[in-house]
């Protein structure tokens, strides 16, 4: 599946409403080169009061509705929108990183159509997916390690 058309949707409602996410899992590690796929999109995000409105006003622009699968276990809330089967999921941490604030530090930005996206680096996503331990997530990791080393290799032989 190519999912650019839903980037792109999902960058411009992020600006339009000021929502400040990063983009976790395989399809940021995607966007990293890394030969991997997902069915869905996983972004971490502070979940303010503040914030979560606005989640809102986009799950609403996207025609999506938000679940809270595993409530209230989880602070993990779910957008879905049944006619594309877009599902995009915004999680409150992410096992093995800190902070959002670290999250985003190391975050690179990457612009769909003149809209940021941010991508947690990839050594980020290494070290959640690390930590996660599931299965699903232990059978990437090979891919995104040798990912990592191709990415530095030509970041050196560029320097």
């Amino acid at each position: 599946m190519n999912a650019r058309y839903v980037l792109v949707e999902l960058a411009r409602l992020f600006k339009r409403h000021n929502l400040e996410a990063v983009m976790l899992g395989n399809a940021g590690a995607a966007l990293h080169g890394a030969p991997v796929t997902t069915m869905d999109v996983d972004f971490v995000f502070r979940p303010t009061p503040v914030n979560v409105r606005k989640l809102k006003s986009v799950a609403k622009d996207l025609g999506a509705v938000i679940f809270r699968p595993f409530y209230p276990v989880s602070g993990m809330y779910r957008l879905s929108r049944d006619a594309d089967q877009v599902q995009v999921d915004f999680m409150d941490s992410a096992k093995g990183l800190r902070s959002f604030e670290g999250i985003r530090a190391r975050a690179e930005r990457v612009d769909f159509d003149g809209c940021p996206l941010f991508i947690a680096s990839l050594a980020d996503i290494i070290k959640s997916k690390t930590a996660a331990g599931r299965p699903k997530d232990m059978a990437v990791l090979d891919v995104l390690k040798e990912t990592a080393e191709r990415k530095q290799g030509k970041s050196e032989e560029a320097g």
